[in-house]
């Protein structure tokens, strides 16, 4: 009788098990982004393979003549880009040799069978000589209006860093280098940080992805727990304990990778009793569930986005409430989109309250940082009661006197009266730029959109290409800087006037229409994006299996 009653209680137990288990798969994303094991797994299969110079310009079935125009085409831009900046193309050359991240983005910046062809033909510089305005000048004294935004650092414009820096530097110069005592500098930093996060205590790093660890390791500490929840596609810097699946060999057991906006990954939420913490991009309300777009993947015209305000704060709303229910903490990632959307950025945006906040880049005033903001509890790094059971984090240059003096007058500025009153109608001003230039490209006829948050975008394709990368090298050719994801995503700093912004709608109009007058959008009715899709996939499995 014993044996069977334990039998039974193994037979319950399993169940149980497996019932988590299958609650949690369920909160999983269905594509490769929710299950990054699989991830791995599937990305060490994919081949290597290149197209030849004839299928290169005629990959979709394209008439010959028409291949014929855009080899014309190609050529023509890549010995304008030669022309138009030979001293900056040749440092950039030299630059792949010693520089480990320019070879990197030199081999991702289009999906990789065309690959070397581009690298081998097309060259684009790597370096810059001046900034001023909302644009930056080559080595070749060649101006265009930065589309970039510094990866983020860029919200307000690179003049007003230039005086952050200025005025940082002569607030902090007689201590100059001096590390491990504090300039006073750093009392009205945190003030305002403070009052800024609405948080009790600031700990400050030297970078974003710093930061983001020191926000996750506090909070696995001063709750006991050991599970991470992020969420499909969102990037949370280059740390492997927050980055599971492809560009991570490490196996994060301890990350959970849940879907965005979905009512199983509440439930899974609800019900478990290992999860610490909950990590927030807000910038994934631009493409929730997708990753950060880059023209390396883009095959073909299936990229969206779409930015709806009030469904995402709905989901952050739900979200509060469910790590508040279960003593979760809730951290927003704030390194990228912080003080771009709002004074008090994601938190005042969307009206919801985190538990710790990180930020990073705007905020060192031109210089590196990363800084963590938190309620006391979710901020210790002791225990009185056991002396050595502690959460160790120091960096030799946490809190530098220059940074702290940059960060001090980019605080200063921002909370100006003026600074605060242009955050009035920002979304509204940004929302009918954006509806200006989509406006200007329908009666084009042009397959390009705009998708925004704010002043980000992501630029979408309305009928099925497997040319669309190429779009990028048409808008450099205009005189648009763009970052080395193309397309993918364009940032925008707050100091464009209108006259600016007219600037760059008509290059990037006149950008749309050469290159559909180079006959990189022919269209033919067999053409779909999932022939497109088939026929990708032909091409690996045809050199997988090849040899």
């Amino acid at each position: 009788m014993l044996l069977k009653i334990l039998a039974a209680v193994v037979v319950v137990y399993l169940l149980y098990r497996l019932h988590v288990r299958l609650r949690l798969s369920r909160a999983k994303h269905p594509s490769l982004r929710g299950h990054s094991k699989m991830s791995r797994r599937m990305a060490k299969l994919v081949p290597f393979f290149e197209y030849d110079e004839a299928r290169f310009f005629q990959c979709d079935g394209a008439p010959v003549e028409v291949a014929e125009q855009r080899k014309a085409a190609f050529d023509r831009l890549a010995a304008g880009f030669a022309q138009r900046s030979p001293k900056t193309l040749a440092l950039s050359e030299t630059l792949e040799d010693g520089i480990s991240d320019v070879r990197f983005t030199n081999h991702y910046r289009v999906p990789f069978p065309f690959r070397n062809y581009v690298r081998n033909h097309m060259k684009i510089g790597h370096v810059l000589a001046a900034s001023a305005g909302t644009r930056v000048r080559d080595l070749d004294g060649n101006w265009s209006h930065d589309l970039t935004g510094s990866y983020g650092v860029n919200v307000f414009g690179y003049d007003f860093y230039k005086e952050c820096m200025e005025e940082g530097l002569a607030l902090t110069k007689d201590l100059g280098p001096v590390l491990g005592k504090y300039h006073p500098i750093i009392a009205d930093n945190v003030a305002r940080l403070k009052e800024i996060s609405g948080l009790d205590e600031v700990s400050f790093h030297m970078s974003g992805t710093e930061a983001v660890m020191q926000a996750v390791r506090l909070a696995r500490y001063n709750t006991g727990k050991p599970k991470l929840v992020r969420f499909c596609g969102a990037y949370h810097g280059w740390w492997d304990g927050v980055q599971p699946g492809v560009g991570n060999a490490r196996n994060n057991s301890d990350v959970y990778t849940l879907k965005d906006m979905d009512q199983q990954t509440l439930l899974v939420l609800r019900t478990r009793k290992d999860i610490a913490c909950v990590l927030v991009n807000p910038l994934q309300a631009l493409h929730p569930n997708a990753n950060a777009p880059g023209d390396a993947m883009l095959i073909n015209s299936d990229r969206k986005a779409a930015f709806d305000r009030g469904a995402y704060t709905r989901w952050l709303q739900e979200l509060r409430a469910v790590c508040s229910e279960r003593g979760i903490i809730l951290i927003f990632d704030e390194v990228f989109v912080g003080f771009r959307l709002a004074y008090r950025g994601a938190q005042e945006f969307f009206g919801v309250k985190a538990d710790m906040v990180t930020y990073g880049k705007t905020l060192g005033g031109g210089f590196p940082v990363g800084v963590v903001c938190g309620k006391s509890a979710t901020m210790k790094r002791f225990r009185e009661n056991r002396p050595t059971d502690l959460c160790f984090a120091r960096g030799t240059f946490n809190s530098h006197p220059v940074v702290l003096g940059a960060m001090n007058a980019f605080l200063r500025k921002v909370s100006a009266p003026e600074r605060l009153a242009a955050y009035e109608g920002l979304e509204a001003l940004w929302a009918a730029r954006v509806a200006k230039l989509n406006q200007m490209l329908a009666t084009e006829k042009l397959p390009v959109r705009i998708a925004n948050m704010v002043s980000i975008w992501t630029i979408t394709y309305t009928q099925p290409s497997r040319y669309n990368w190429m779009f990028q090298y048409y808008l450099r050719a205009q005189g648009l800087a763009l970052s080395w994801v193309g397309s993918g995503r364009l940032i925008m700093s707050h100091n464009f006037s209108d006259d600016d912004f007219h600037e760059v709608c008509t290059h990037f109009v006149a950008a749309a229409v050469a290159m559909a007058g180079d006959g990189w959008w022919w269209q033919h009715a067999a053409l779909t994006d999932q022939s497109i899709k088939r026929s990708f996939m032909r091409d690996m499995l045809r050199t997988r299996f090849s040899g």
